[in-house]
């Protein structure tokens, strides 16, 4: 049988709890994008250096964001994991030549289109007035009433 527990957490101690879950959480998600863990669905490592550095960022901000509202305790997980992130990434990267990676994506995918040529407009003196009226349009016109 589960044994019982008859603590009542105070707030603090549930916040304290649900701040380490999201530093894990990110590290853990980044700690994946490096292919250092199992993805669940494909049941292999995928690298995607890209997302690693997201992950990366989103704790750096936290730290940024609650520096001096954090406990000696939260401090120090939060910089030690930051730090061991940070070198895994930049040994996962040097790795893979240096250059930023994502793979588990087919290879056999189109690359994506060239982006588009800017358009010009034409010179000013050579726009002509439409002639046709808003009667012969067979075009519903839409127009944002607030």
């Amino acid at each position: 049988m589960a044994e019982q527990n008859d603590h009542e957490y105070t707030l603090e101690e549930i916040h304290a709890a649900m701040f380490a879950q999201v530093v894990m959480m990110f590290a853990s998600a980044a700690m994946q994008q490096m292919g250092k863990l199992v993805s669940r669905e494909g049941g292999k490592a995928e690298v995607n250096l890209e997302a690693a550095q997201m992950s990366i960022d989103m704790l750096d901000m936290l730290a940024t964001k609650t520096h001096g509202n954090l406990t000696a305790d939260e401090e120090q997980m939060l910089k030690e994991t930051l730090s061991s992130l940070k070198l895994t990434f930049v040994e996962t990267q040097a790795g893979h030549g240096g250059a930023p990676i994502v793979t588990g994506m087919p290879s056999d995918a189109p690359p994506p289109p060239p982006p588009a040529a800017p358009q010009t407009p034409p010179p000013a003196g050579d726009i002509k007035p439409s002639s046709a009226s808003p009667a012969d349009d067979k075009q519903p016109r839409f127009h944002k009433k607030y």
